[in-house]
């Protein structure tokens, strides 16, 4: 399960129009979001298919991909250490856990967050204490826009189980944000606490709507019938 085996495998599978196209929707230009990230062109359905050829990789080989240029291969690191996380006895959970949080500066687009923070960060957090849980207080005061992204969509594993405190904690934390991407995350969290519990999220709205970002509110409302999202809107 060597790195240099993951990467011929990878080459197999890139295409150079895809890895332009890519470059364009994740807005690697200067100034941009992802300025200088570099794309070799694969799907996620080709990345999650190597995935499980190399399910087996070593910490070591993971950081290697962790720590390339290329995107494709940090995705693979990072969904490699989710499949291994599922599979995992609670000592190897909380030793990739860890491991994770080491490496944030790795997880640095919004799809490495999405695809990764709930099922890691946020499932390890969800049946442990507040105490433990203030990590994701940490990571949403970073200077990092990508370690505030990871806080807030952890949060969406406790959602799933019942739990909506903490994501509209850091949603407080977070609504004096200047990153459009942190708007949005947090806007889609509020949309899915609502699934799960809608008149918590209405008195959320009720007392924080004054101050929440016009993006958030947008995402978090997006599912209301159209005459309460009028109303909501017009707050």
């Amino acid at each position: 399960m060597s790195y240099k085996g993951i990467v011929r495998e990878v080459r197999r599978y890139a295409r150079a129009e895809r890895a332009r196209i890519s470059t364009r929707f994740f807005k690697t230009g200067p100034g941009e979001y992802s300025e200088g990230d570099v794309f070799i062109g694969l799907t996620m359905g080709e990345q999650r298919t190597i995935v499980k050829k190399f399910a087996a990789a070593s910490f070591p080989t993971i950081e290697k991909l962790l720590k390339s240029i290329y995107h494709e291969h940090r995705m693979i690191g990072l969904l490699i250490l989710v499949m291994q996380y599922q599979k995992a006895t609670e000592e190897m959970r909380a030793r990739i856990f860890d491991f994770y949080l080491t490496h944030t500066a790795s997880v640095n687009n919004w799809d490495l967050v999405d695809a990764t923070a709930a099922y890691i960060v946020g499932d390890y957090l969800l049946h442990r204490p507040k105490r433990e849980r203030r990590i994701l207080c940490t990571l949403a005061r970073s200077h990092d826009l990508w370690e505030r992204r990871i806080a807030i969509v952890a949060t969406h594993q406790f959602i799933k189980h019942g739990q909506c405190e903490d994501t509209f904690t850091l949603a407080v934390r977070l609504q004096t944000d200047t990153e459009d991407l942190i708007h949005k995350a947090v806007g889609w969290m509020l949309r899915e606490a609502g699934k799960y519990d809608l008149s918590a999220l209405e008195t959320f709205l009720k007392t924080q709507i004054r101050t929440l970002p016009r993006t958030t509110l947008r995402y978090a409302i997006e599912r209301f019938p159209e005459a309460k999202r009028r109303y909501y809107l017009a707050l």
